[in-house]
């Protein structure tokens, strides 16, 4: 840990303060404000935290300058290439990748663990019809701690192991079965000789009248991708917002389903589903030149979705991995034809040679293609955030979990600017003007 020390005058007072300032294993060294307030009697405030190092973490690095996104050091675009998603799980779970005995156990146990109660599918019958399926897995998931009671003290370190392999088991069985309820399909369970993203994808479109049912190993293999790269991505909205509950003391299920909340603003997880409607809008190739022109006019609303990110000033790197499974899916589903994906593939190929969009960095970000790719599988746009929140279910746990065992964790408390009404007496009612 660094000893340097950024010292901090307080122009009322005279009063100086040497704060001092940490650096991690890469990235910007931060100033520890921690006592800031005792010393100065003053708090920072940083809407949306775009300068604010909320935690510690092991877990997930990203160099938005560089595009660079590391799990536990490992490359994204290493891991996407040559690992699987589940074993992206046990390294995000135990910073390590696993021997070969070693995942095989943890295979098993999620494999085994696949299956929910059978009184929980009774809650899908408390929902409308046509209920979004993320309505239903902000509930279903929050009610899994009405059913696992068993291991939910959270002090107890095999408590935490099961619960976090429970969750990461029995997410896509639950978001499966969202999207059978919404369509008014019978629910297909678990198959545990398949591999986790062959399996949702088999309780997803399969149907008790396809006894011949076979899924496309390129839809596996683009699926298992899209589960690696929405694994983790570092302190989120949803990821802070999971910190937040569980810092309270909360059960892991209780935690995730705050996050699957967060997940669903349209800011955050629901920016596929927005690429896929401006797809729409545009409506066709001819129209692309009307649009661009209007993405570039600062009087017009119109804005191009799927390009630039929050974080990555250069090209997202799990966008450039999604770029080749895309084509491998459309190959696979032959849907190179469709005008929704000729359009796509137009507007990208603009973009990335235009010097307006090179110029403000709007490269195509991981959700321009994850919105094309499950829309070419056949899966509507409600289902996106869906299998986002799938994906992120084991970087939520992951996170939860490192916190929880955190040496002096407390409960996150932040502060306000209050610049509301001064303290003031009441009027009775006949007394008011």
């Amino acid at each position: 840990m660094s000893k340097e020390t950024i010292t901090i005058r307080d122009n009322r007072t005279g009063k100086e303060v040497e704060l001092p300032i940490q650096q991690g294993t890469a990235g910007p060294p931060v100033v520890d404000v921690t006592k800031f307030y005792k010393d100065f009697g003053l708090f920072t405030l940083d809407p949306g935290f775009r300068s604010t190092g909320s935690c510690r973490s092991t877990i997930t690095f990203i160099d938005g300058d560089k595009g660079v996104l590391l799990h536990r050091g490992y490359p994204i675009e290493q891991l996407a290439a040559k690992s699987s998603f589940l074993e992206v799980c046990y390294l995000l779970l135990n910073e390590k990748l696993p021997t070969k005995a070693e995942f095989d156990d943890f295979d098993d146990k999620i494999t085994h663990h696949t299956m929910v109660h059978e009184q929980l599918l009774r809650f899908f019958a408390g929902y409308r019809r046509d209920a979004h399926p993320m309505a239903i897995m902000v509930g279903v998931v929050g009610a899994l701690s009405a059913f696992y009671h068993d291991a939910l003290d959270i002090s107890d370190p095999k408590h935490r192991e099961i619960s976090a392999h429970r969750l990461i088991a029995k997410i896509p069985t639950i978001a499966a079965c969202s999207y059978k309820y919404h369509y008014g399909q019978p629910f297909v369970y678990p198959n545990n000789k398949m591999s986790y993203a062959e399996n949702f994808l088999n309780m997803t479109f399969r149907t008790p009248c396809d006894d011949d049912f076979k899924i496309d190993p390129r839809l596996v293999s683009a699926m298992d991708k899209i589960f690696i790269l929405h694994a983790d991505h570092e302190q989120n909205a949803s990821t802070s917002t999971v910190r937040l509950a569980g810092s309270s003391r909360a059960n892991p299920f209780a935690a995730v389903s705050a996050g699957i909340s967060a997940l669903w603003g349209p800011a955050h997880g629901g920016a596929n589903e927005a690429v896929l409607k401006m797809l729409g809008e545009i409506g066709s190739v001819e129209r692309i030149d009307e649009y661009i022109a209007k993405a570039k006019d600062p009087n017009d609303p119109f804005r191009l979705m799927g390009f630039g990110h929050r974080v990555y000033k250069n090209y997202d790197p799990r966008a450039a991995v999604l770029k080749g499974a895309c084509q491998e899916v459309l190959d696979a589903v032959g849907k190179h034809d469709e005008p929704l994906f000729k359009i796509a593939m137009k507007l990208e190929e603009i973009a990335l040679n235009d010097d307006y969009f090179i110029s403000k960095k709007l490269f195509p970000n991981v959700d321009f293609y994850s919105g094309i790719i499950l829309s070419a599988m056949g899966f509507p746009t409600n289902m996106f955030t869906v299998i986002f929140a799938l994906a992120r279910t084991v970087g939520w746990v992951s996170q939860w979990k490192e916190m929880i065992e955190e040496e002096g964790q407390a409960i996150g408390r932040p502060r306000q600017l209050y610049m509301g009404a001064p303290q003031r007496d009441y009027v009775p009612m006949d007394q008011r003007g």
